[in-house]
């Protein structure tokens, strides 16, 4: 595995907390950041590749055609937008 290294600055607050829970994993800050960096990748991956799978084919006109068929009427009360 090749490594890059990156010049990380965080707030002290969450270099302290990030460092309570390295120890108490037992690792090292670095490998605590490393594995979170890497868990948070994955979401977002992940959640992309859902996102793209569960539109499939959608496309904004079939959204528009959708919308289209909505009566033209004025909202129920509660469901105003504020101006």
């Amino acid at each position: 595995m090749s490594k890059a290294t990156y010049p990380l600055k965080l707030p002290a607050s969450v270099k302290d907390a990030a460092a309570r829970l390295a120890r108490e994993d037992g690792v090292s800050l670095n490998q605590w950041i490393a594995a979170a960096v890497a868990e948070k990748v994955g979401a977002v991956e992940t959640a992309a590749s859902f996102l793209k799978a569960r539109a499939g084919t959608a496309t904004g006109a079939g959204l528009r055609s959708f919308l289209d068929r909505v009566p033209d009427r004025p909202p129920q009360t509660g469901d105003e937008l504020e101006r």
